[in-house]
């Protein structure tokens, strides 16, 4: 049983969608401190035919405030600003309507959280997809411990003995001796994102967001990229 743990990330790329494909037991970690301007609230999109950051403005009550407690702001009309973007960056794609499909979640006001709303993107892109993977949330779990003892003890609940990793991860585990930590086996993610046809731009830009390889290939081929390793 392989078990990966992630933050949950705003649109997130395609190597975050092949853990999951890979993935039994997927975990969202929702309950570490939120960090202002990173992967939990923003993300890249192609506009112009360049790289182009949209970020959901978020309510940080306090320093450390766990995720899973942060809600987003309404206060600029974030919601509509993104839709619309999206809509006409995207809009003479080949697979624009897969895309919207996805984009369409922002127009739930119900989703108050960040982690509600990035959850919510990602069970829907999985469902596209069809990715398996059973989901839980490290919030609901009540494990403690650091780091590394942390995740092997959340492995072991589940009845997970392999843990995948994102490579970005491998310094910090291995500093935290995680393969010594129980019985938990370490593996690394190997995923190398390749071109896909991306209509608008003269080069190929890579770790862009799952929407940008939905509106040019279609949840069918993207489903197939992500499980492939991004061949």
């Amino acid at each position: 049983m392989m078990c990966v743990i992630m933050q949950p990330t705003y649109f997130p790329w395609p190597g975050y969608f092949n853990l999951i494909a890979s993935a039994d037991v997927f975990v969202f970690l929702d309950d570490v401190a939120y960090e202002k301007t990173s992967w939990q609230n923003r993300n890249r999109v192609l506009v112009s035919g360049r790289p182009h950051w949209i970020t959901v403005p978020a309510r940080r009550m306090f320093l450390g405030q766990q995720l899973r407690n942060v809600e987003v702001s309404e206060n600029n009309r974030w919601r509509d600003k993104h839709f619309r973007l999206l809509k006409e960056s995207y809009a003479r794609h080949p697979h624009y309507t897969d895309m919207m499909d996805i984009v369409s979640i922002l127009r739930d006001e119900s989703l108050k959280s960040l982690v509600d709303l990035n959850t919510k993107i990602i069970r829907t892109v999985c469902d596209r997809l069809g990715l398996l993977a059973s989901f839980r949330s490290s919030g609901q779990m009540g494990i403690l411990g650091d780091r590394s003892e942390r995740l092997s003890k959340i492995c072991v609940a589940l009845g997970c003995d392999t843990y995948l990793s994102p490579i970005g991860a491998k310094e910090y585990l291995e500093n935290d001796h995680f393969s010594s930590t129980g019985s938990v086996r370490l593996l690394f993610q190997d995923y190398s994102p390749q071109s896909y046809p991306q209509m608008g731009s003269k080069n190929f830009f890579d770790h862009l967001s799952i929407l940008d390889l939905i509106a040019n290939v279609g949840f069918s081929h993207a489903a197939a990229y992500v499980k492939s390793g991004g061949s």
